[in-house]
């Protein structure tokens, strides 16, 4: 279960010194401290949905997104979520499990996004395999040809090409638009380039 401050305070009430109390409970394990004032008992349940509460609005992409989707072959430790309006990125660590948020385009943010359940029964936020990959793409170093293009994806991120056959590039034209991203506007050129190749 994901505990605020305010949930604490409440459970805690009766104790004379209520912050002491859950800093007893976090020394015994029965509460995970995640960052300042958020707080779970099982974070292995509640992973999703706090990759989600950390920092808000934001919802899960990049490369854990990819992997999830199994677009990249590795595994990804890392749980990597898109946010907006934010000066800076941020890390939270805790208990072997990294939250790692990255900042997109606000124009971009609400396109491409998916709702799923976690094993506790509450909803997180997850892109879609189509915006998880141009997410990706937006956070590279400039692409500017077609040939660096097929080197980034087939090489550095390893993007596994029968998966990319299977994505909605309509999805992508209409999100890729709002990103004003040289990188993204020459995928979106080597893409239309393999259709009209097969």
């Amino acid at each position: 279960m994901i505990y605020d401050m305010s949930f604490l305070h409440h459970e805690f009430s009766s104790y004379s010194n209520i912050q002491q109390k859950i800093d007893c409970e976090t020394k015994k394990g029965k509460l995970i401290r995640i960052k300042r004032g958020l707080y779970t008992d099982d974070l292995k349940k509640d992973v999703y949905p706090l990759a989600n509460l950390c920092v808000s609005p934001s919802y899960i992409s990049f490369e854990y997104a990819l992997s999830y989707y199994g677009l990249i072959p590795e595994k990804v430790s890392v749980f990597t979520s898109a946010c907006f309006q934010k000066k800076v990125n941020k890390t939270f660590k805790t208990k072997n499990v990294t939250f790692s948020y990255q900042t997109i385009p606000d124009k971009v943010y609400p396109y491409g996004v998916t709702w799923l359940m976690a094993e506790n029964g509450l909803h997180y936020s997850i892109a879609t395999p189509e915006k998880a990959l141009l997410d990706e793409l937006y956070s590279v170093s400039p692409v500017r040809t077609l040939k660096d293009m097929e080197i980034l994806l087939f090489e550095d991120l390893r993007i596994d090409d029968e998966e990319l056959a299977k994505l909605d590039f309509s999805d992508c034209d209409e999100i890729a638009k709002n990103y004003h991203s040289n990188t993204i506007h020459t995928f979106m050129a080597y893409w239309k380039r393999r259709r009209t190749e097969k």
